[in-house]
């Protein structure tokens, strides 16, 4: 299958915003894509690439390449040179990556270099998002969506469910079970602004925990041999002996467990993220690692028994059979929305992000923000300061897109930038900042545009973290725009100070 016309299908599905529209293109696509190329189609129509990363940025493509006249890459090319991009390391690697990348874009049409740019810089918005796209399996395949979604849950991953689907019908997707060492896709949870709007939304009694700011864990055991898994099926086991040992003594033959695990202070509080996500990267073996407390909340399966058809109630007795205490989400059972705030804010007293409002009677859906699970986390808001911006790429072209977001230095009557964003913008809010901060144009180069400091825009985010990127040495997590505030002036805006009040200890 040409790359071609994979370009040609993103550019119909961003085109429309019709659901059903967009599933009948993407099923399209997918019937003539031959088995070895469902995966790369599914994975490019998705925005994103089988490989995950492949060491490519905005710096190797900003200088453009001269197009091919006519369309000739094939998606297997296609994938093979990234995968080869992607391998590149060593000396001289930079320089033999960017090679590799101008032969590929040489290769491509205009149409086809707007689509590689997107995929590669992870701003290709088409609107295929992971709901869109299985029901596009389901009907490519001539199957239920329900089928699609399972398999894709024990599989981990779409691409192969839709190979199997589009081969074999659902006899194929039938024959994807839960096994132990194959993590499986993690549940994941809605969100809800209040605890009284998440247990509405459950209508009933239902479990609330303690939502922790770390790193998603998926425990598989059998017979005492332990392998962790990230939420994004990465496999960490090496880089944590200290977890391995703790879960190694654990009272069971064979267990998938869910949980978090976090780096805490004596005193039990939360050190900042960056302490604890620094455990999954390679360790420097010079370095003490910080130590993880481990907080395990569901079972997928205990000692012969699948448990993910079961409701949580029943997941969460068998949980507490095989865990003991220590190692158990903190939990409270109740009808009443008086009593959840009471221990929603206990969990926030005690430095946590929130919690997690959990339906008693919901199986363990993996992959999908549905109804079962809700998150419940208070807002932080700045107000702060564009100080620039830059042009957006893909459907974005032609607009000021990624805001330099600063905070107010008293002491020095400037702005100390505290990160980047382009979260939070409509269509509608793009063009009206675009003719906005043009008005504001200080200078510019061939990608940012320097305003004068005086455009106040109020930030949602989720935390702050520390960073030697920017100058404050602070940036924004999660950062994205609730609307401007013209009623304020830059001398309003929020300070550093405050900034550093939330920060990291």
């Amino acid at each position: 299958m040409l790359l071609a016309e994979i370009a040609e299908v993103s550019a119909t599905v961003a085109g429309t915003s019709a659901r059903l529209a967009k599933i009948g293109a993407l099923a399209e696509a997918l019937r003539k894509a031959g088995p070895v190329e469902v995966p790369i189609a599914v994975a490019y129509l998705s925005g994103e690439l089988p490989q995950r990363q492949v060491g490519v940025g905005w710096a190797a493509l900003r200088d453009g390449f001269p197009a091919a006249a006519a369309p000739t890459l094939t998606l297997s090319e296609v994938d093979a040179s990234l995968s080869a991009i992607g391998a590149v390391a060593g000396k001289g690697s930079a320089a033999a990556r960017k090679a590799l990348v101008g032969s590929l874009f040489g290769r491509a049409t205009d149409a086809e270099q707007r689509f590689l740019f997107g995929l590669l810089s992870g701003e290709l918005r088409q609107g295929a998002l992971e709901g869109v796209m299985t029901e596009a399996v389901a009907r490519a395949a001539s199957v239920p969506a329900a089928e699609v979604r399972r398999a894709s849950m024990l599989r981990g991953s779409l691409g192969a469910v839709a190979a199997a689907a589009l081969a074999g019908g659902s006899p194929a997707l039938g024959s994807f079970g839960l096994e132990i060492g194959s993590p499986v896709r993690p549940m994941l949870a809605a969100s809800a602004p209040t605890i009284e709007d998440a247990l509405a939304k459950i209508e009933g009694p239902a479990a609330v925990e303690w939502k922790l700011d770390g790193i998603r864990i998926q425990a598989h055991l059998r017979s005492g041999s332990v392998r962790l898994f990230t939420r994004t099926l990465d496999e960490i086991t090496g880089r944590l002996p200290d977890v391995v040992a703790v879960l190694g003594t654990l009272p069971v033959r064979a267990a998938v467990l869910d949980g978090e695990l976090i780096a805490l202070r004596e005193d039990g509080r939360p050190l900042p993220f960056q302490d604890t996500a620094s455990r999954t990267a390679t360790q420097d073996a010079a370095s003490e690692p910080v130590p993880l407390s481990v907080f395990l909340f569901d079972a997928l399966h205990l000692d012969g028994a699948d448990l993910i058809d079961l409701p949580d109630c029943s997941r969460h007795a068998e949980l507490t059979r095989g865990v003991p205490p220590e190692l158990l989400m903190p939990r409270l059972v109740t009808g009443s929305a008086e009593e959840a705030t009471a221990f929603f804010r206990d969990a926030i007293a005690r430095g946590h992000e929130g919690v997690v409002v959990k339906s008693l009677d919901t199986p363990y859906t993996a992959g999908r923000r549905g109804a079962g699970w809700i998150k419940v986390k208070p807002r932080h808001t700045l107000d702060l300061v564009v100080l620039a911006v830059e042009w957006g790429h893909g459907r974005r072209r032609g607009w000021l897109s990624n805001l330099h977001l600063g905070a107010r230095d008293p002491a020095t009557g400037g702005f100390i930038m505290l990160g980047k964003t382009f979260k939070g913008l409509t269509d509608e809010l793009l063009s009206w900042q675009t003719e906005r901060l043009l008005a504001l144009e200080d200078r510019s180069d061939a990608w940012t545009v320097y305003v004068r400091p005086e455009l106040v825009v109020e930030i949602a985010f989720d935390g702050v973290q520390r960073s030697p990127r920017y100058p404050g040495g602070l940036a924004l997590r999660f950062a994205r725009v609730l609307r401007y505030r013209e009623d304020k002036t830059a001398a309003e805006a929020d300070t550093i100070e405050t900034v550093r009040a939330l920060g990291p200890e």
